[in-house]
């Protein structure tokens, strides 16, 4: 059984359609890289996943569970995490209470021994646990947005344009704490980025995504050498 599975999923915003006839399965501890422009559907496909989305037809399933248009709640303990495009971070919460909000699912005689993993993966965090939120730098709010995700212990982490905004050297970082992340813990991430090649290096599969629906899906090493996906993504 797939950990994740979405069968025709259509996503609407009253009579605007966002996705139309969706349809991925992500395996136990595989990551995707989801692909497409700005617009192409990215985010309200993980939004439909995660619960924050309608679904106006078709089914999401999580560990073989209908999950579609469930509380955000239950889908976090169902084992799916989310950080969202932009970061989203509180900004006049300090870095240590806003790694508690991603903890409301977790029981709390494990709060500190996760907290101590997160600080593991993310140390600059550990250096700045009482500064606000709002005071960090981009990189290091990219940074609290994904270990504050990552408190509540996901089976299945969504990443939303993880990259946006920062600079390269940021970015390459960004990619390195992924992978670790993902071999230590062995999660599977779907990955929704405008950043096709740094994605798909990060991946061993991708779908590209175009106006809402899937375009391509294959091997990422085969698809980098597809002509639509080379001339649309990057560049070539």
């Amino acid at each position: 059984m797939p950990l994740l599975e979405l069968a025709d999923v259509e996503v609407s915003y009253g009579s605007v359609r966002a996705t139309h006839g969706i349809s991925l399965v992500v395996e136990e501890g595989e990551t995707l890289a989801l692909v497409g422009s700005n617009g192409a559907g990215k985010t309200s496909t993980l939004k439909a996943i995660m619960g924050m989305a309608p679904v106006s037809r078709g089914t999401v399933r999580v560990g073989g569970r209908v999950v579609n248009n469930t509380a955000v709640s239950q889908i976090v303990r169902c084992g799916v995490a989310y950080s969202p495009e932009g970061r989203r971070v509180f900004p006049m919460l300090s870095v240590l209470d806003n790694l508690r909000t991603g903890a409301f699912t977790l029981p709390r005689a494990r709060f500190a021994a996760r907290l101590e993993q997160m600080y593991g993966y993310f140390p600059r965090l550990e250096e700045r646990a009482s500064q606000l939120g709002g005071t960090l730098s981009g990189g290091e709010q990219q940074m609290l947005a994904i270990a504050r995700a990552l408190m509540s212990c996901p089976r299945l982490f969504l990443l939303d344009e993880p990259s946006l905004g920062l600079a390269p050297v940021i970015v390459q970082r960004i990619g390195e704490l992924i992978a670790e992340i993902q071999r230590s813990e062995g999660l599977a991430v779907i990955l929704a980025e405008q950043n096709a090649l740094w994605a798909m290096g990060l991946a061993r599969r991708t779908a590209v995504i175009d106006l809402g629906r899937i375009h391509l899906e294959g091997p990422s090493e085969v698809l980098r050498h597809h002509d639509d996906v080379r001339r649309a993504y990057l560049g070539t």
